[in-house]
């Protein structure tokens, strides 16, 4: 039998007017149905007329984003949509084990299947809001995400997929046997289960997540099975890619059990001149301080002091080792602007578009070229897509792009399954906890006849 080919996946990253940071004063945009749920529900509508694989949700617990939260959120959409997964951001740092599982299992019974979780140590210092000290450091972080994750799995576990059996004849709803505390006691967490909801139908929500920093990928290689990742060239992509491949065999997997997906900025219109127009626009729309301000958020200095039409202050930077959060993000925007020899202003406007994650401005045809370049040059497995400007942006993808990348045989022209498992051709986790100790009972019995 032959290898089926190899299609994209392609996960659309929502934003209320777009993902440039001076989106909300395009013309084009609606800011003011930032918090209409019935303005998502449209544009949730949109992706899965063009078969997307998943809607996506960026979240955190600072600053003042305006934005609805992502459990409250994806349920909604879950009612208006059928097929497409429904990706929610979830950090580790500033939330408890057992909430999330909960959560994740109700959203994926909400869904019939559709859940994703966007796994995050969490970036940005949220430490204020509750009640702690400081922000733990990067590494803290992310271990003791680990110990997280594996509490989370070890709840969904905690009930046997046939563990509801509802006989009324015999007045038996659950098989309490098949129900199990879990009794986890770790350096960070000590959570005795069980969960108090059944396993979810995908047996785990798709794990998906977002760090590309040397610790992320080790953590992505090992838990995750979508990854987000900021790539500026192909080259860099190509690299990120062989680099997460490769370790995955350490922990038993294989490459097609992880999908990576760079961040994908566009600017689209029907001829490169008009997009480059549409481009021109949104930076005239950032104001130079607002722009110096955002990109110095990112590199942890404050470039206020400095030329706007300068160089980067390279001797002043802090050095990504002093990056207690978007260290890989970091290291790509100081090299996009040491490779091309950006200015302040130019890097900040680079920037703006898509946060140190790739841009591309031109039609559609140019962008399905793009694309079709990276995935079958071995840089990626489909794409994280972050249009400029929300409602059309999205739209020209889905009646535009898409059609396209059909024509060529490299996107699908119908689902796959129901779940989002299926249409990531990502298999069901077994409950291996339970399984293996009935295969060792049941050889035991086999012994002794």
């Amino acid at each position: 039998m032959s290898k089926p080919k190899r299609q994209l996946h392609l996960n659309a990253f929502l934003s209320a007017t777009g993902h440039h940071e001076s989106s909300w004063r395009h013309p084009q945009t609606q800011p003011e149905r930032g918090l209409d749920i019935r303005y998502y529900q449209e544009l949730a509508q949109t992706a899965e007329r063009g078969l997307l694989d998943s809607l996506f949700l960026a979240d955190g617990y600072a600053g003042r984003f305006g934005k609805l939260e992502p459990f409250t959120m994806l349920s909604a959409l879950a009612m208006v949509t059928e097929r497409i997964g429904l990706i929610a951001t979830v950090g580790t740092t500033y939330n408890e084990p057992f909430h999330v599982a909960r959560k994740f299992a109700s959203l994926d019974y909400i869904s019939s299947g559709r859940a994703g979780w966007n796994i995050v140590t969490g970036a940005g210092s949220a430490a204020f809001n509750f009640g702690r000290a400081e922000h733990p450091a990067h590494s803290v972080r992310y271990e003791n995400a680990d110990e997280f994750v594996e509490v989370v799995k070890q709840l969904w576990d905690s009930w046997e997929d046939d563990a509801l059996v509802y006989d009324k004849q015999a007045g038996i709803q659950i098989q309490q046997g098949k129900v199990h505390e879990i009794n986890f006691k770790g350096n960070v967490y000590s959570v005795q289960g069980p969960l108090n909801i059944p396993r979810p139908p995908q047996g785990y929500p798709v794990l998906v997540q977002a760090g590309s920093s040397d610790t992320g990928r080790e953590f992505a290689a090992k838990t995750a099975e979508v990854i987000f990742t900021a790539q500026q060239t192909l080259e860099d992509a190509q690299s990120f890619y062989r680099d997460v491949k490769s370790r995955l065999a350490k922990y038993g997997r294989t490459p097609e059990q992880l999908h990576i997906l760079p961040g994908l900025s566009p600017v689209l219109a029907d001829t490169e001149a008009e997009a480059r127009d549409i481009e021109a626009e949104l930076h005239d729309l950032t104001p130079p301080e607002q722009g110096a301000r955002s990109l110095s958020s990112w590199l942890g200095i404050d470039l206020s002091r400095y030329p706007y039409d300068g160089p980067l202050p390279y001797d002043d930077l802090p050095g990504v080792e002093n990056i207690n959060g978007h260290k890989a993000r970091y290291e790509v925007m100081v090299d996009l602007a040491r490779r091309e020899n950006l200015t302040i202003r130019q890097l900040a406007r680079r920037i703006a578009g898509a946060r140190g994650h790739a841009t591309f401005t031109g039609t559609p045809l140019q962008f399905a070229d793009f694309i079709e370049k990276w995935f079958v040059s071995g840089a990626a497995d489909g794409f994280n897509l972050m249009p400029q400007i929300y409602p059309g942006g999205l739209t020209q993808i889905v009646d535009k792009v898409i059609p396209e990348l059909q024509n060529r045989g490299l996107f699908r022209t119908a689902y796959e399954g129901t779940t989002l498992r299926e249409n990531l051709g990502l298999s069901r986790p077994q409950n291996v906890r339970y399984q293996a100790a009935y295969t060792a009972l049941a050889s035991t019995a086999a012994s002794e006849v």
